[in-house]
């Protein structure tokens, strides 16, 4: 499990992530929420180790994380990113990516490798797309690649940072149930997400930041009760309960009486 001990993390300076204390536990998706700026895809990358902590501290599995060596902490969290390159590869070589935490210089790719690979490209609908350049996708299509190859790695905790962007409703919707799957399996899974509704369907716990504080980390239906969500964002939330469970939906604050 991993854990975050009153973290503060930046990129120099004062700091943007200000004592956040919150732990990813296996067997739960946690979401990630906050006004843009808030400091969600920092902790992320602080939690990782791609940006060192300026209090505080990282334990990974109760080790201080600043004892690992980067790729042990690679077996360990996987990591898909807000924003990345687009390198002139097949999807499939793309994918196998994520194995580079098991393999030893020079990487050369094993039976069991590429079976892992092709899975996690059948979980997120690539595998059609396997031979095909990445450059050459659509930008819902590679974002089903990377997903993939963060699936790849085959770590206990798999870090998500906006993972639905570009994708359309039944994307979006087979990428959350493919988080569900994970957890499910075992896996702490975190995601940051601005669809709200989505966050509060589908997590198990969330986790809300705004100016680089944890406001509230509880089950959605307590985060949703507290109010917090509405503050935050400035909107109203409803819920409305359906034959599929509670359904959520925002709508804009009214002013005056």
């Amino acid at each position: 499990m991993i854990q975050l001990n009153n973290l503060s993390a930046g990129y120099g300076g004062d700091p943007i992530v200000k004592g956040v204390t919150l732990d990813f536990r296996p067997g739960e998706v946690l979401a990630l929420v906050g006004p843009n700026g808030s400091g969600k895809s920092t902790l992320l990358k602080a939690a990782l180790g791609l940006l060192p902590a300026q209090e505080g501290q990282v334990l990974y599995d109760g080790r201080d994380l600043r004892e690992l060596g980067r790729k042990a902490a690679a077996r360990k969290a996987a990591y898909l990113t807000q924003s990345r390159n687009t390198p002139s590869i097949s999807a499939l070589r793309m994918v196998l990516h994520g194995r580079f935490p098991y393999l030893s210089y020079p990487r050369r790719y094993g039976r069991e490798d590429y079976a892992m690979a092709r899975r996690a490209m059948d979980r997120t609908g690539s595998r059609p797309h396997e031979d095909v350049n990445v450059q050459e996708l659509s930008g819902g299509q590679r974002q089903g690649v990377y997903l993939a190859m963060a699936l790849a790695q085959d770590t206990e905790t798999v870090f998500l940072d906006e993972p639905t962007t570009y994708l359309d409703v039944n994307r979006q919707l087979q990428t959350m149930e493919a988080a569900r799957e994970l957890a499910q399996s075992g896996k702490a899974v975190a995601l940051v997400l601005h669809d709200l509704p989505m966050a509060l369907r589908g997590a198990d716990r969330m986790a809300v930041l705004e100016g680089g504080k944890l406001l509230r980390w509880d089950r959605p239906e307590a985060v949703y009760a507290s109010g917090v969500l509405d503050r935050v964002f400035g909107v109203a939330l409803h819920r409305m309960e359906t034959p599929h469970g509670p359904q959520y939906y925002a709508t804009l604050k009214k002013e005056g009486p």
